[in-house]
């Protein structure tokens, strides 16, 4: 048993029988006689919802063990992503659902981390930073004003506002998190 002032982001925990993973976690101790109050946003594991709640400080919550596991992406098909534990070559099919707009990043034999709450994969870990190439993108333009962004498209078909010095072909680091360019890859155009 956990208090709700106790938890934190990452964290499984069951309330009034739903099991949630915790997004996100914000505590405000209380002044006086008035008791602190965590406010969470947490995801419903059995059907994907978001709900935001305040909790008080003592109200107890199961917490629930979470088991992480490094595995090979393999392949996807019909809305489910398929991966295999390395070491036991047992495999696992998870909902692109779950995965999140992330799983058109995956590619064969890329090693991500699932997380497993009760033996059920729960969510998909990836690198921070991901290396991808332009497909697609207007003519480079050198202009002075950086925070000028342009559209481009990425191998895997994703959009993404990109700097104007950017051209088709080359490798940017990406923000998997938030989709985000952050610059141009060392070895910027791989051929």
């Amino acid at each position: 048993m956990v208090t709700a002032s106790q938890m934190r982001t990452g964290m499984a925990v069951r309330y009034e029988g739903q099991t949630y993973k915790v997004l996100a976690a914000d505590y405000h101790p209380g002044q006086g006689k008035m008791g602190g109050v965590n406010h969470a946003r947490l995801q419903n594991l059995a059907t994907g919802s978001l709900w935001e709640h305040s909790f008080r400080a003592d109200l107890k919550l199961e917490e629930l063990s979470v088991e992480k596991q490094p595995m090979d992406f393999l392949y996807a098909d019909a809305g489910d992503c398929n991966f295999m534990n390395p070491d036991t070559f047992e495999q696992v099919s998870i909902p692109a659902a779950v995965v999140g707009p992330q799983a058109r990043f995956l590619l064969p034999e890329m090693r991500v981390t699932i997380e497993f709450v009760e033996g059920q994969p729960v969510s998909v870990l990836f690198p921070d930073i991901l290396e991808v190439r332009v497909a697609d993108t207007a003519p480079p333009s050198h202009q002075q004003q950086e925070s000028v962004r342009k559209p481009a498209r990425l191998d895997n078909g994703a959009e993404i506002m990109v700097p104007q010095f950017i051209k088709v072909g080359d490798v940017i680091r990406l923000d998997v998190a938030n989709l985000k360019y952050i610059d141009r890859a060392k070895g910027a155009t791989k051929g």
